[in-house]
């Protein structure tokens, strides 16, 4: 990816409720995020983005310069931070819940609420 210190990856990974910073080589004109209720994207300076994972899901951001020209176009996964989480599983029921640090759930297998 040309301009931004991020990892190799198909997709740049932003945890929900955390921040990214994005440092790039040259200042940025424009911000564009595929959909805001996934990521948000804030210029703190010309060329300083912060990343924020507002939902789980998967969207793209593109950073143009004031030429037009795409200084970064990629994809963003939102997901929980793993290391704070915990899974409880009864009989066919599972349930994911994030523990930072009160225990709040996330996701649930069980639809019927049996």
């Amino acid at each position: 990816m040309a301009g931004a210190a991020v990892a190799e990856e198909p997709f740049m990974r932003v945890y929900m409720d955390h921040a990214r910073v994005l440092r790039l080589d040259r200042p940025v004109s424009k911000v564009i995020v595929g959909n805001a209720k996934v990521a948000d994207a804030t210029v703190a300076d010309a060329k300083t983005i912060v990343l924020t994972g507002r939902s789980f899901g998967t969207t793209n951001i593109v950073l143009l310069d004031a030429d037009g020209n795409a200084i970064v176009d990629e994809r963003i996964l939102v997901s929980i931070d793993e290391g704070n989480t915990v899974r409880v599983f009864r009989q066919t029921e599972r349930s994911v819940l994030s523990c930072t640090p009160n225990c709040e759930e996330h996701a649930s297998s069980d639809q019927t609420g049996g």
